[in-house]
């Protein structure tokens, strides 16, 4: 177990240093110049000159990058050049919304997804299995952007039952201010009691949520009911039923336990496909996250938030995947010895 551990940190490091060296050489071969943005459309040319020394733009690629590690390794993220904040703080300020989005999203996926895709297989052939495989195909299917916009025609602008955009109303965040704990208002609000912030707040992450969770919720529907199925045709399966057991201990007992397991991987994985996801739907609904803030920072060209946010990412999915194969490892000796 020690040696596919080391095995599995060696390379997750190198997956981190090879995504590292890629966005760094793409984001210093794009045609702009960061100092000038630094400084502002007013700058002399003596003052761009200073910037560029000064951000160390004057430096080889590889010194550049050899500073750039050296300096993220001791928590130095750089400065973003359109806040003038570092990068690591601007992070810390637009992750929690994101977080709070992903997470309402998992659980309305999850929640909805395996008990569908469970009666699904036990029902196979009728036409509960019909419907549900039609909901799991076309939550794959479905474009995030279209269903976003829809659902803001419908529930949104004609029938006028949740909001289009933010994460509270005006009039709420000046009358019942949330204090901020953890980033997210949902978690704030229960643990300071502010219930007004807790129902505008789950209003507002109603229709982003819904929208992250369609796919999510097809992609496990139909990986439960194709596990489940493959289980539920295995001798100590049928051993079990003909020995008089109901057939939802079979289900809950035998057959689920072995069936959940590629489940649980692929929504740990889905995850962190959501940082990425999110993007687009926070751009729709206004939601003032992760999102919102690589958009602003790709938009103009601002280098060391687009590092930040790749490299967050890329850790986040390395180090998911990591707990997924060590769980997997823990569970099935044999997967060690790959």
């Amino acid at each position: 177990m020690i040696s596919y551990v080391t095995r599995r940190l060696a390379l997750s490091l190198l997956s981190l240093l090879g995504v590292s060296i890629i966005a760094f050489t793409l984001t210093r071969v794009i045609p702009s110049d960061p100092a000038d943005m630094w400084m502002g459309p007013h700058a002399t040319v003596e003052q761009i000159e200073r910037a560029r020394i000064e951000l160390g733009l004057d430096k080889p690629i590889p010194v550049q990058y050899g500073l750039y590690v050296a300096g993220f390794l001791r928590g130095d993220w750089g400065t973003s050049i359109v806040t003038k904040q570092p990068v690591l703080r601007d992070l810390g300020t637009y992750l929690p919304a994101s977080i709070e989005l992903i997470l309402v999203g998992m659980i309305i996926a999850f929640a909805v997804g395996i008990p569908l895709g469970i009666l699904s297989a036990a029902k196979c052939g009728t036409s509960i299995d019909h419907a549900s495989r039609l909901l799991s195909i076309t939550g794959v299917a479905l474009p995030s952007f279209w269903l976003a916009m829809l659902l803001q025609l419908v529930l949104g602008k004609m029938l006028g039952l949740f909001p289009l955009s933010g994460r509270l109303d005006f009039t709420m965040e000046i009358l019942h201010a949330p204090h901020r704990l953890t980033g997210s208002y949902l978690v704030d609000a229960v643990f300071t009691a502010n219930w007004p912030v807790l129902r505008d707040a789950l209003w507002h992450i109603a229709l982003p949520a819904v929208t992250l969770a369609m796919y999510p919720l097809g992609l496990s529907t139909r990986l439960i009911r194709t596990t489940l199925l493959e289980v539920l045709g295995e001798d100590y399966i049928r051993t079990a039923r003909a020995s008089g057991m109901r057939e939802s201990k079979v289900l809950a007992v035998y057959a689920l336990r072995n069936a959940v397991g590629p489940v649980l991987t692929v929504g740990a994985l889905t995850f962190g496909y959501s940082l990425v996801s999110t993007f687009l739907i926070e751009s729709l609904f206004a939601w003032p996250g992760l999102g919102r803030y690589a958009a602003k920072a790709i938009v103009s060209v601002d280098y060391p938030a687009i590092m930040g946010v790749t490299l967050l990412v890329a850790a986040t999915y390395v180090i998911l995947n990591l707990v997924v194969d060590l769980v997997q490892a823990f569970m099935d000796p044999r997967i060690r010895l790959s």
